[in-house]
């Protein structure tokens, strides 16, 4: 992995760690629907722009099913729920539970048969699902209102990415950026109805549309242009590392400029949940020196 590598890298889980933080501020004046709504319609939009210039062509006659179910279960739905969490939750935890979608993609992978749970992914899960239960059982937000279904929705949209992740495993013919440019137009259409049912309680503010407008530009079709880039140039197991940058991201944006409180409780929580990741995902640092381009 080159410098450049690496600070691609290092940005990349920046920005994802960022996401948590603006749904956290645009939520409260957009509602979870329309917020979602806008950030998928200007990834889309912007991906769109990208595949013009660079002569991409969709082929959503034959491919629209595909685009509807994935960017359904990659995007709409896991992004709604995480939008519905970041009613309650802080940036922080959410991020941090945001890191158990490859634990979840072993637990499928083991009950439907495709790669057995051996005794390193058996220690992963039981280290990640205990940081877990550290984060939810010590974490005086767990008191408020809703707490415990907001843990469960952004639980349940790690779940969805671990999924989405098994389905376009065995689509391997259609290259990436097609299915995160179709993905995003069929999360777009899929989220549309509900959008115009549920329209945002008051007009936002012009900073919150600047809110929108990053999350969906920069923390979606940016970010998916770098990570699809990145898996490239330097393989997917590398690229894997964004998963365990990403939560401590999360947590600095959080603490930073939301004022949230870092316990012990984050820090050993967070600490477990990374550790059973890197068990789970079979990730080993020295992919890092030894892949190159």
């Amino acid at each position: 992995m080159t410098g450049t590598n690496l600070l691609t890298l290092i940005a990349l889980s920046a920005i994802w760690g960022g996401s948590f933080l603006l749904l956290r501020i645009g939520v409260p004046q957009f509602g979870p629907v329309a917020l979602i709504e806008s950030r998928l319609a200007l990834a889309a939009l912007f991906l769109s722009i990208v595949a013009l210039v660079m002569g991409r062509n969709l082929q959503w006659h034959s491919r629209w099913r595909h685009y509807l179910l994935l960017g359904g279960v990659n995007s709409a739905l896991p992004f709604l729920l995480l939008a519905f969490s970041a009613q309650t939750l802080s940036a922080s935890l959410m991020s941090i539970l945001n890191a158990t979608t490859p634990i979840w993609g072993a637990l499928l992978a083991a009950i439907w048969g495709t790669a057995p749970l051996t005794r390193t992914t058996g220690l992963g899960l039981v280290l990640g699902l205990t940081g877990v239960a550290i984060l939810v059982g010590f974490d005086a937000i767990t008191l408020t209102p809703g707490a415990p279904l907001a843990i469960a929705a952004s639980l349940s949209a790690s779940l969805c990415y671990a999924i989405a992740s098994m389905y376009a495993r065995g689509r391997t013919h259609i290259e990436p950026f097609d299915n995160a440019h179709g993905s995003l137009w069929g999360a777009t259409l899929a989220v549309l109805p509900l959008a115009l049912l549920l329209p945002p309680p008051s007009m936002p503010q012009p900073s919150m549309w600047g809110a929108a407008m990053t999350l969906g530009v920069l923390c979606t079709a940016i970010a998916y242009l770098m990570y699809f880039r990145l898996v490239k140039e330097v393989g997917a197991a590398p690229a894997l590392t964004v998963t365990f940058l990403v939560p401590v991201f999360g947590v600095l944006w959080g603490h930073w400029l939301l004022g949230e409180v870092l316990g012990l409780h984050t820090m050993a929580g967070s600490a477990l949940v990374i550790w059973g990741t890197v068990l789970v995902t079979g990730f080993s640092p020295r992919s890092l020196i030894q892949k190159r381009i």
